[in-house]
C-alpha cells in the first residue's frame, strides 16, 4: 500500500496537516502540492476546525522540489512550466487568504520552494536546528513566487542579502529577519504549538481572526496579486534559460558548478 503524501486529523477544532513524503525529505511536487491544497480547503470548509497546523514527518520539514521533478521542468513547454507556476502560487495564495489561521511547526530544514511553504503560514514555530534558505539561485533559478510574500515580512536589504546569496540561515537568523515567529527547543515544540492553538481556539473570536487577517493581508501588500501574477511569468520563463539547465544538470549529477 502506497504511502499517503500528506497527512490530515481534527482533534479538539485544530486541523493538522503532515508533510509525510518522507523518502524524498518531503519536497514539493504536483500531486503533493495539489493534495495540500485539498486538505487546506477541507479545513476551510469544515465548521468543526477553528485552527490549522502544519508540519512535517522525518527530519526534514521540507527540501523544496525533487530530482525527478527538477528532471520534468527541463523538458517543459513553457505553457507547462506556466501551468506548474501558477500551481505553487495557488498553494501559497490558498495559505495566505485561508480564512483560518495556519501555523507552521518547522523541525527540520526549509528549503527553497520548502523554506516559502513555512514562511507563508500566520504563525511560524521552529526548532534551533532548523536551517532555512532561498537556494534557487545556486541553480540558475529565480525565487519568483516566495519574494512576493517575502518583501511583506522582512526589509529589502534582508531580502537581497538571502535571496540574492541563496545561502541557508539558521532559526535564530530567520527569527531576526522577521521571517517566523518563535525559536522553540524541540522538545518542546510540539506542545508550545499545541498551546498556541488551542489558546486560539478558546480565547479568540473566529470572525474576528479572519476579519483580522484578511486586513492585514490587504494593508500590507495591495498589490500582491499583480506581483505575483508578473512572478509567475518570470518563474516559467526562467526556467527555459541555459543557466537553469546548467545549474539543474549539475546538481543531479552532484557537480559543482562553474559559473
Amino acid at each position: 500500500m502506497t504511502e499517503k503524501l500528506v497527512l490530515y486529523q481534527v482533534a479538539d477544532r485544530i486541523a493538522s496537516i503532515t508533510l509525510n513524503r518522507v523518502d524524498k525529505r518531503n519536497a514539493l511536487n504536483p500531486e503533493l502540492i495539489q493534495v495540500l491544497i485539498s486538505y487546506l480547503i477541507k479545513a476551510e470548509e469544515d465548521d468543526e476546525v477553528k485552527v490549522i497546523i502544519l508540519k512535517a514527518n522525518g527530519e526534514v520539514f521540507s527540501a523544496g522540489a525533487d530530482l525527478a521533478y527538477l528532471l520534468t521542468l527541463q523538458q517543459n513547454s513553457y505553457e507547462e512550466n506556466l501551468a506548474d507556476s501558477k500551481l505553487l502560487k495557488k498553494l501559497f495564495t490558498t495559505i495566505c487568504y485561508l480564512p483560518k489561521i495556519v501555523i507552521a511547526q518547522v523541525e527540520g530544514h526549509a528549503i527553497a520552494g520548502g523554506c516559502g511553504l513555512a514562511t507563508i503560514c500566520d504563525i511560524i514555530f521552529a526548532t534551533p536546528e532548523a536551517k532555512f534558505g532561498y537556494t534557487e539561485v545556486k541553480l540558475g533559478f529565480v525565487p519568483a513566487i516566495v519574494s512576493c510574500f517575502l518583501m511583506r515580512k522582512t526589509s529589502e536589504t534582508i531580502a537581497k542579502r538571502i535571496l540574492l546569496t541563496g545561502d541557508l540561515f539558521s532559526a535564530q537568523e530567520a527569527l531576526d529577519y522577521n521571517l517566523i515567529t518563535f525559536v522553540t527547543k524541540k522538545e518542546d515544540i510540539g506542545q508550545k504549538v499545541n498551546d498556541f492553538a488551542v489558546n486560539l481556539c478558546s480565547g479568540t473570536s473566529a470572525n474576528a481572526l479572519m476579519v483580522t487577517k484578511q486586513l492585514i493581508n490587504q494593508t500590507t501588500y495591495p498589490w500582491l496579486e499583480r506581483s505575483l501574477e508578473f512572478a509567475v511569468q518570470i518563474n516559467a520563463r526562467v526556467r527555459e534559460s541555459d543557466d537553469f539547465k546548467k545549474g539543474v544538470s549539475s546538481f543531479l549529477n552532484k557537480e559543482k558548478t562553474n559559473w
